[in-house]
């Protein structure tokens, strides 16, 4: 059975068109640090069909590929997940569950990966913290620069006035 499934192309699941490697389900996961790392079963692939140009083959095909990962349902650290919650992006819906969509090549396979390794560059970027601002105070003599700056522009000012007879 197993040489079967390889030599054909895909099976027909639900009418849409699933490769091997996403119906075996085998356990891999997908490893984000040394430490982290999601069970691929937490991530839903879904295949649609592609905008934009490609003459007949964009009617045909489902080529694209739609990633679903829910944030509060996973298995990541919850630090990870506070980080991933607090992010402003169109790809993460109100429930926690981001979605990419992949499109960029003309295969499955392809669009496939390439949704999971923008799903992975997100949770990295995630895991970096940002640097905490210290607010820096001017120096003396930009102070001393400044007020005599203002109290120049004073005199200056004070000189137009009505001159006395």
């Amino acid at each position: 059975m197993h040489s079967l499934l390889t030599r054909l192309a895909a099976v027909v699941v639900c009418g849409v068109p699933i490769t091997y490697r996403q119906l075996r389900g085998d356990g891999s996961v997908l490893k984000i640090s040394q430490k982290v790392a999601i069970p691929e079963h937490e991530i839903e692939f879904s295949a649609v069909r592609a905008q934009g140009p490609g003459g007949q083959n964009v009617n045909k095909v489902s080529s694209a590929v739609h990633l679903r990962f829910d944030i509060k349902a996973s298995s990541l650290p919850d630090y990870y997940q506070r980080r991933l919650l607090n992010l402003r992006d169109q790809r993460i819906s109100k429930d926690g569950v981001i979605v990419i969509k992949g499109q960029r090549y003309r295969t499955r396979e392809k669009n496939r990966d390439d949704a999971v390794e923008r799903l992975r560059d997100m949770i990295k970027a995630v895991a970096i913290a940002p640097k905490p601002r210290r607010p820096t105070q001017p120096s003396k003599s930009a102070k001393k620069k400044r007020l005599d700056s203002k109290t120049k522009r004073g005199k200056t000012k004070a000189l137009r006035g009505k001159v006395p007879m």
